[in-house]
């Protein structure tokens, strides 16, 4: 009797130990695995930003301090006659101006057509609904040089070429900004929306007052993509614009590029002043913008 109490005691600690020792090696797993998966982030966003900052730090150099080999990472001597010399050679002003035109309109228009039209596909029930749906998504098929014919042809015939409506009205929606706002939107319930038309809120109240306010990071989203977009277009400008004092950003740096001879320190002085405001918009909306992206990722 005895021995049959000694060898479950025996074979208790013995399993009793092999589950610490299995636990710990678990736990050592886990730490080793979120350690790797911490370092490996920490490289990938040091590779990402690497470019940013050197162009942050070169547009502080002087033309020979980056003609010189092998290159120096911190300016030696920063100067801020770059900047100065970017607004002395070209109109970069008037420039900076046209860009803020192009790109504030037409952001403004599409969140609010996107936002309108995904609502109508996302909460209500019409005949052809889901035709109008796929026929919109089909044109994120056609590539965008395929429409520039076409596009300056219309253009051309409205005399809208050298125009900012010319520049402005080609990109006053976006058949993925109606995707992204449709499928967010049907995330709400609709029981919310028929409360509401219980209580008698117009459908015009109902968007306003409920769909906005709960779809603030999908509106974010589509900000930074939109303005994004539009702010560093090239193509489209450059063939509807003819005159210089309609020149946006992406057509003016090129100014300091030349054949035989390059600008180095003015194209990176010019090229910091264009991206600041993009960077100041994804700081002011980057918490609705990771949340947009990972609800629609999730949803729909």
């Amino acid at each position: 009797m005895n021995t049959n109490l000694d060898n479950s005691s025996l074979d208790s600690a013995l399993h009793k130990r092999n589950r610490h020792g299995f636990g710990e090696t678990v736990k050592w797993q886990r730490i080793i695995g979120r350690a790797l998966t911490y370092i490996l982030v920490t490289l990938g966003a040091i590779l990402m930003a690497l470019p940013f900052v050197w162009l942050i730090l070169s547009s502080f150099k002087t033309l020979q301090e980056i003609s010189i080999f092998p290159p120096t990472f911190f300016p030696r001597n920063p100067t801020l006659a770059n900047f100065r010399e970017v607004f002395e050679r070209i109109p970069f002003a008037r420039y900076y101006m046209n860009s803020i035109i192009t790109s504030v309109i037409p952001t403004i228009v599409t969140v609010i057509t996107c936002s309108m039209a995904g609502f109508g596909f996302a909460k209500y029930r019409f005949v052809g609904r889901n035709v109008l749906f796929w026929l919109i998504l089909s044109t994120m098929m056609v590539p965008f040089p395929a429409t520039i014919v076409p596009l300056y042809v219309m253009m051309a015939r409205a005399s809208l070429i050298n125009t900012y409506a010319g520049l402005i009205i080609v990109g006053l929606s976006s058949a993925s900004g109606i995707f992204l706002m449709r499928q967010f939107m049907m995330t709400i319930p609709d029981e919310l929306l028929d409360a509401a038309r219980i209580d008698g809120a117009s459908e015009f109240r109902i968007f306003r007052q409920i769909i906005v306010p709960l779809v603030k990071p999908a509106l974010a989203t589509q900000t930074l993509f939109t303005f994004t977009g539009h702010w560093g277009a090239y193509i489209w400008p450059l063939i509807c614009v003819n005159s210089d004092r309609l020149r946006t950003l992406p057509l003016a740096i090129p100014y300091f590029s030349g054949q035989y001879f390059s600008y180095q320190n003015l194209i990176n002085a010019a090229s910091l002043m264009a991206i600041a405001p993009v960077l100041i918009l994804f700081l002011f909306t980057q918490r609705y913008f990771v949340e947009g992206i990972t609800i629609t990722g999730m949803k729909g």
